[in-house]
């Protein structure tokens, strides 16, 4: 099982980008999903999350201007920002809770590769 994360870059303040993960390999479901993101010199941090119904939960500072949504038929997950900030400039990581064909009903944790995000004022 992979997850394979696209859609960074580099945008001006104020502008937006859509980030896209996709999980593939023997899997038999996937739980939450989230992003998070790593800044340089910090810690990393959660973005957003969403359960596998659907619920969702952000970060306060990206309220409003973040939505995290999720296509279970296509085991995707998708972070779309809009009025981005320099501030939001960092490493973008997506993780998912999968459980996966033959292992039984435990779920594993798995993380994308990261793709980069610069936003400059």
């Amino acid at each position: 099982v992979q997850l394979q994360a696209s859609g960074g870059g580099e945008v001006q303040a104020g502008g937006s980008l859509r980030l896209s993960c996709v999980a593939s390999g023997t899997i038999f479901s996937i739980g939450d999903m989230a992003w998070y993101r790593q800044a340089p010199g910090k810690e990393r941090e959660l973005v957003a999350s969403i359960t596998d119904d659907g619920i969702s939960n952000y970060k306060d500072s990206v309220k409003g201007r973040f939505t995290i949504s999720r296509d279970n038929a296509k085991n995707t997950e998708y972070l779309q920002m809009n009025s981005l900030k320099p501030e939001d400039t960092g490493v973008y990581y997506c993780y998912a809770r999968i459980r996966r064909m033959n292992w039984g009903p435990k779920e594993y944790d798995y993380w994308g590769q990261g793709t980069q995000v610069t936003v400059s004022s």
